[in-house]
Parts: C-alpha cells; structure tokens; sequence
C-alpha cells in the first residue's frame, strides 16, 4: 500500500469530458465497473448541459480518470467516478472530487449524494473526508455483484466552511491541478 507520504508529485489536467474521451473512458469503465455504462449513456449523459457535468483527468496525454454529476434543484448527485486501476493512490480521485464538490456549488447545489459499495472502504474513506455520512443502504443496489449501496450525503456545501474544508484537502494533494474550464467546468 502506498502511504500519503509515497503520492507522486503529478501534473494533472482536469478537463471537461467530449466525445473524443469516451474511447479511453469506457476502457476504464470495464474496469472498475461490473455493470460498465455504455457509451449511448455516456453520449446521452454529456448532452444534458444545463444539469450535467463531466470531467476528465488528463496527465499528459493520458486519460486517467473521469467523474459526474447530475444537478437536480438545490442537490448533486455524484453519477460515476473512476480511476484507472494502474493509477490508484495518486490522488487523482481526491482531485476529481475536488472539481465535483466546486461545480455542484456552481451548479446552484447545496448538497452532495452518492451511493457506493458497501465493500469499497477505500472510497468511503474518500468520501468521508469530504465531509459524506451514511444516510442509509440500498439493498442489492449492485444487482450484478448482489452488493448493498451505501447512501452518503454532505450539507451546506454553498458554505464557505466548506470552500475551506475543500481547500485543506487540496493542500493535501502533492503536485499541480490545472483545471480547463469550459463545455460547464
């Protein structure tokens, strides 16, 4: 296991997704997902401008990671997030959640939900320092694997003690995050 002290210093790019990224997207999808979204989803995912975002990262020109978002009123929902599994404990989800949390802010949102496995400690973990608590569990969420979800949701992320909570976690991250805005982000 690598420790925080072992991350990589890395240049990473965070950019919005386009259509050109789904080839290395849904490569990593395949991965990490036991039931990968298909890229009819993920075309019909980036055509909803107005309450979707979704971002890739990028170091050089390899794609790395990519996350969404659904905005429905005042609430963001996390859709998808996902590192390729060679580039695991870079801190590279911590970066994409970082992006997440502003845009939903963005976004008009002022609360932030998701569902992971009840089995993926790591991501919980993630989650947790970014201010997430348990909820509740849907059962068989993950019909496929036959795994319960675990619901987590942060308040009041419109505040600025979470702009702060946000910015002591990106203190935490070695090396650079250059963010391309445009296309939402």
């Amino acid at each position: 296991m690598v420790k925080e002290a072992d991350t990589p210093a890395l240049t990473v790019k965070i950019e919005p997704m386009r259509r050109k990224h789904l080839k290395a997207v849904l490569r990593i999808e395949q991965q990490v997902y036991p039931r990968p979204w298909s890229a009819a989803l993920f075309h019909s995912e980036l055509a909803l401008k107005s309450s979707r975002s979704y971002v890739v990262a990028k170091i050089g020109r390899h794609l790395v990671g990519y996350a969404g978002i659904m905005v429905t009123l005042d609430e963001s929902h996390v859709t998808t997030i996902a590192v390729d599994p060679a580039r695991h404990r870079e801190k590279i989800g911590t970066r994409l959640m970082l992006q997440l949390a502003r845009e939903s802010v963005r976004m008009g949102a002022t609360a932030l939900t998701l569902e992971v496995r009840m089995s993926n400690k790591g991501a919980q973990d993630l989650y947790r320092r970014f201010g997430f608590g348990p909820v509740g569990v849907r059962k068989n969420y993950y019909q496929e694997i036959n795994e319960d979800a675990l619901v987590m949701w942060v308040h009041e992320i419109d505040q600025p003690e979470y702009e702060e909570l946000l910015q002591s976690i990106e203190r935490t991250v070695p090396g650079e995050t250059i963010v391309v805005e445009g296309g939402g982000l």
